[in-house]
């Protein structure tokens, strides 16, 4: 099972849903990094169960603790580890799940491929997994900011409702002000009030995360099988219920054509630069100075409140009905977890250009 991200800055997590904490170990991290505490803390906060009504109600501090790699507040160039432990877990709501696989979970391709499966929330298979990666993208962007790089998501859809604009149209200091982590307020409203009835109705609802990263230099990523974006693709798929992927104009550029689609060179303040970003930052897989956006579509939560037909170990027809504490739509908290992933790549990618320049 491979458990490790990144090529130079590389994170390997360990723990499960139901086990006694989730934690990882991050080398590669440059030395004399300030690491705040506090910050890091509050991304994990914003990812964390039971933060407003519309998501679980498993109740979890998740408090980290730093095991090692930092001496009187600064990174010291060696591993980081870490642990936040699991305090609040129901392991019996799950038992009646022993025997039978949940539909579109990972409790049948698990047991069919390692001959054995935590069925208590799905164990690695588990959204819990991702604070390890909230922890590792905390730290990626307390090095990112000293370079002068943001990385910032927000939900743009959940179901049917969608923001109209793009990223530009909007202030994204609103994001923290609602439940659902979009900057338009009036829309968040629509947003919440359909969660909060697909949740009345023991049901699930899937959207999209769109995350702007800005300030990120020319030259990130390689032209033939170390793309930027793909990188970027690949690290947002890895995320539990991430359906699919696009950048810059994606899917909606097939309808244009090449004079619609290119992006002219110009000049500003003595710079080259693009008069449009239809291209999203990434040009031929390197970064081209531009702004980098994205859209990642998450579906609907598998588990659901009422009861769906499944069968159990032995293939005999049967009927399963989850019990326990869930998210009726996961993009509120996993807002953190895109904006993490996407700071660890970004972070990885510059030490790895760090490295190329130096041969």
């Amino acid at each position: 099972m491979r458990n490790s991200f990144g090529n130079i800055f590389t994170l390997t997590t360990f723990g499960e849903s139901h086990g006694a904490g989730v934690g990882g170990v991050v080398d590669g991290f440059p030395a004399g990094i300030v690491i705040d505490e506090a910050f890091i803390q509050s991304e994990l906060d914003r990812r964390k169960p039971g933060q407003s009504k519309i998501t679980t109600d498993r109740k979890e501090a998740d408090r980290v603790e730093f095991l090692s790699g930092v001496f009187e507040g600064v990174s010291t160039g060696t591993p980081i580890g870490f642990l936040v432990r699991n305090t609040n877990q129901h392991s019996n709501d799950y038992d009646n799940l022993r025997e039978l696989f949940r539909p579109s979970h990972a409790d049948y391709t698990y047991f069919q491929k390692y001959g054995i499966r935590d069925h208590r929330g799905g164990g690695r298979s588990s959204a819990r997994e991702t604070i390890a990666r909230c922890v590792g993208g905390a730290l990626a962007k307390l090095a990112l900011k000293q370079l002068g790089i943001c990385v910032q998501a927000y939900t743009s859809q959940v179901g049917s409702i969608a923001l109209e604009n793009d990223y530009t149209k909007y202030d994204l200091q609103l994001v923290e002000t609602n439940n659902v982590r979009c900057p338009d307020v009036a829309k968040a409203k629509e947003m919440e009030e359909l969660i909060s009835q697909v949740k009345a109705e023991g049901d699930t609802i899937g959207g999209i995360i769109t995350c702007v990263i800005k300030g990120c230099p020319v030259g990130l990523g390689e032209p033939a099988f170390g793309k930027l974006h793909a990188a970027l693709g690949s690290a947002m798929l890895s995320i539990n219920a991430v359906k699919g992927f696009e950048y810059g104009m994606g899917f909606a550029g097939v309808t244009q054509r090449g004079s619609e689609q290119n992006d002219i060179f110009t000049t500003k303040d003595g710079q080259i630069c693009t008069k449009t970003n239809r291209s999203g930052g990434i040009q031929g897989g390197i970064s081209n100075g531009e702004d980098i956006y994205f859209r990642v579509a998450f579906k609907p939560v598998a588990t659901l409140l009422m009861e769906q037909p499944t069968v159990d170990k032995q293939g005999n027809e049967t009927i399963v009905k989850a019990r326990g504490r869930h998210d009726p739509c996961v993009l509120p908290r996993a807002v953190p977890v895109v904006e993490a992933m996407a700071a660890m790549t970004i972070l990885d990618y510059y030490l790895l250009n760090q490295t190329i320049q130096l041969k």
